[in-house]
C-alpha cells in the first residue's frame, strides 16, 4: 500500500502542477481527496491490512493527503494571485472614477447649528461633558429623587460601577456651576442614552441641547423671550408658540412649549417641541454643597433651563416620518438635503 500510495502522490503533484485554473483544481481535490477519491478509497482498505503494516500504512496515507491538500492550496493562491495581478494591469488609473452621490448636509447637523447660532447671539457660550457621568451630576444634583422612574435599570444604561450614561446635557449645567461662578450662560449640545427600544419615534441614543441661564434677578419673562426668538429662528417668525404648565424635578414652575404645526392637507395642530423652567432652588442648594460655598444661593441669583430634542425638531421641520432615517445614512435620503 506504501508504494500504491507513493505513486498516488507522484501523480497528483504534477497534476497539480499542469493545473491552469480553480476549476481544473477543483475536480482534482475531488478526484483525490473526495468522497469517493482515490486517497479515499485506499483508506478504506486499512481496515484488511495486518497489525505491522497499519501504522506504516498510517503514516503514509496521512503523508498523501496533506501533501496533495497544501499542494492544492498553494496552486490555488498562485492562480488568485496571477488573476489579481492580471486585473490590476487592466486598470486605466486614467479613468475618471464612480461619482459620489451628492449630498445634502445632514438634518441633524443643519438643526444644531441653526440652534446654535441663534443661541449664540443672545450671548450663550458653548459647553461641553462626558458621556459617561455620575449619578449625583444626572439625577441627585437635579433634584431627581431616589424612587424616580427615570433612575430605574429599565430606563438607564447603568456600568457596574455605578456610573451611567448620562440620559440628559443637564449634566453638564450640574459641572458648569460646580466650576463657574454666576453669572452663567451656556448651552450644552450632545448625546444623551435612554433604555428605549428603537422604532419610527424612539432611539436609545439620541441628541439633545440644553440651556441654563443664572444671574441676579433672571425672570421667567427672560425664558420666555429667549425660547421664542430660538423657535421663530427655527420655524419662521410666523410661528405661534404656547408655554403649557408641566412638571420637572429641576425646574419650579416648569413648561412644556408647543408649535402650532401648519401642515398641508391636515387641521393646524400644536405638537410639544421643548421643556423649560426656573431653576428649582434644591438644584441650586445642591451645587452650593459640593462647591462648599453659596455663589449660587437662591436668595441672590435665579435662572432658567431648557432642554429641546434635535431629532425631534428636524422631524418636525422637515416633515420626517420616520426617526430611524436619521442614522441609516441612506444617501437616497441625505440626497433631499442637497
Amino acid at each position: 500500500m506504501v508504494e500504491e500510495l507513493e505513486n498516488i502522490l507522484k501523480d497528483a503533484t504534477l497534476a497539480i502542477s499542469n493545473a491552469a485554473t480553480i476549476d481544473e483544481l477543483d475536480k482534482l481535490r475531488l478526484t483525490y481527496l473526495g468522497k469517493k477519491g482515490i486517497v479515499t478509497i485506499i483508506a478504506a482498505k486499512m481496515k484488511d491490512l495486518g497489525k505491522e503494516e497499519k501504522p506504516v500504512a498510517g503514516k503514509a496515507l496521512n503523508k498523501t493527503r496533506t501533501v496533495i491538500n497544501d499542494a492544492l492550496d498553494v496552486k490555488v493562491l498562485n492562480i488568485q494571485e496571477a488573476e489579481d495581478r492580471k486585473t490590476a494591469q487592466n486598470i486605466d488609473v486614467t479613468l475618471p472614477g464612480t461619482p459620489m452621490p451628492r449630498v445634502g448636509r445632514h438634518p441633524i447637523s443643519q438643526m444644531l447649528s441653526e440652534s446654535v447660532n441663534a443661541l449664540r447671539r443672545m450671548g450663550f457660550s458653548l459647553a461641553s461633558g462626558p458621556e459617561i457621568e455620575t449619578e449625583w451630576h444626572c439625577f441627585d444634583a437635579l433634584n431627581t429623587p431616589a424612587d424616580h422612574p427615570a433612575r430605574n435599570e429599565s430606563d438607564t444604561f447603568y456600568f457596574t460601577d455605578g456610573r451611567l450614561l448620562r440620559t440628559h446635557t443637564s449634566t453638564v449645567q450640574i459641572r458648569t456651576m460646580q466650576n463657574s461662578e454666576p453669572p452663567v450662560r451656556i448651552i450644552s449640545p450632545g448625546a444623551a442614552y435612554r433604555r428605549d427600544e428603537i422604532d419610527s419615534t424612539h432611539l436609545s441614543q439620541f441628541n439633545q441641547l440644553e440651556g441654563l441661564y443664572v444671574d441676579k434677578n433672571v425672570s421667567l419673562a427672560d425664558l420666555k423671550g429667549t425660547l421664542e426668538y430660538l423657535l421663530h429662528s427655527i420655524f419662521g417668525k410666523n410661528t405661534q408658540i404656547r408655554f403649557r404648565p408641566h412638571f420637572f424635578p429641576f425646574t419650579e414652575p416648569s413648561f412644556e412649549i408647543d408649535i402650532l404645526l401648519q401642515a398641508q392637507g391636515k387641521q393646524p395642530k400644536w405638537i410639544e417641541v421643548a421643556g423649560c423652567g426656573m431653576v428649582d432652588p434644591n438644584v441650586f442648594i445642591e451645587v452650593n454643597k459640593s462647591r462648599g460655598d453659596n455663589n449660587y444661593s437662591p436668595e441672590e441669583v435665579s435662572g432658567f433651563a431648557f432642554g429641546l430634542g434635535l431629532e425631534r425638531l428636524a422631524m418636525i421641520r422637515w416633515g420626517i416620518s420616520d426617526i430611524r432615517l436619521l442614522i441609516e445614512n441612506d444617501t437616497r435620503f441625505l440626497q433631499q438635503f442637497a
